[in-house]
């Protein structure tokens, strides 16, 4: 690739970045994974076990990743029955707020009648607008399971009790608590920061000449950023940004130019070509 080409940074977790940039290659510009989020399993996958016996007793479970999809349904025990395998007519409903995890969901044999998630519309791609499509569902006494990440220095909590903070969909929680749910967490995975090669600090180097376009679509993986490079400034490097809160972040973290992009890969693409 010549020294002067645009390229795009893409720092979704592990292989989720990997899929991004070969999804924005084939668009026609060059892309690099620098996942800014490790996924890991949790050790104990006690929560998760219940989770699938007690399937039964929700109304919806709420996946808020495409990573949360796979290790909650990698944990299902063998003597448990997939209410979404067969007909699933007596599945709970499925939520996700983005493609990636609807295509996670419908990998696992999820039919698509049982999934919600927001319009083609949606100006984004969030809780939201995922409560848009949902709200009509909510009643009294309906039971939310929501499947998340912890980070790996936080204790797994498993299944909270209704109440407890939600790691990035407090906002939900509280709609649905405010309308008579009972809302509980279970720990899918855990998150880190990443563990830094001199390759990797290369391309971060590199973006400070302001050749390329780091693509954030997580606040959180723009922190690990931040912290791995403590006093440095970013002025020279250029971000586009999946929502406008983590534009906002990446504002005050100090990046010269941001763009918000609206959802879907040509939107995402031309938003990262304004900034050639």
């Amino acid at each position: 690739m010549p020294a002067h080409a645009l390229r795009a940074i893409i720092t979704r977790p592990g292989q989720d970045a990997d899929a991004w940039a070969a999804q924005i290659q084939r668009n026609g510009i060059a892309a690099v994974a620098l996942p800014m989020i490790d996924i890991v399993a949790v050790t104990d996958r006690s929560a998760l076990i219940k989770s699938w016996k007690d399937m039964a007793t929700y109304d919806a479970l709420m996946f808020v990743s495409s990573n949360a999809v796979s290790h909650f349904f990698a944990a299902r025990p063998a003597d448990v029955v997939n209410l979404w395998g067969a007909q699933g007519a007596n599945a709970p409903r499925a939520w996700v707020t983005g493609p990636g995890s609807r295509a996670a969901l419908l990998a696992q044999g999820v039919q698509a009648a049982r999934i919600d998630m927001p319009a083609p519309m949606a100006q984004s791609l969030d809780s939201e607008a995922l409560w848009l499509q949902v709200q009509s569902q909510i009643k009294a006494g309906t039971r939310i399971l929501i499947v998340r990440g912890d980070k790996a220095s936080e204790a797994a909590d498993g299944l909270a009790a209704a109440g407890a903070t939600g790691q990035g969909r407090d906002w939900l929680a509280v709609q649905l608590q405010e309308r008579g749910a009972q809302v509980n967490y279970v720990v899918a995975y855990a998150r880190k920061p990443p563990q830094w090669t001199a390759a990797q600090r290369d391309i971060v180097a590199q973006s400070l000449l302001g050749k390329d376009v780091w693509v954030w679509s997580s606040a959180e993986a723009l922190g690990n950023l931040l912290g791995a490079f403590p006093g440095q400034s970013w002025a020279g490097a250029k971000a586009v940004a999946t929502h406008a809160r983590i534009a906002q972040a990446a504002r005050l973290a100090g990046f010269g130019k941001v763009a918000l992009a609206r959802p879907g890969l040509a939107a995402l693409c031309a938003s990262i070509e304004s900034l050639a």
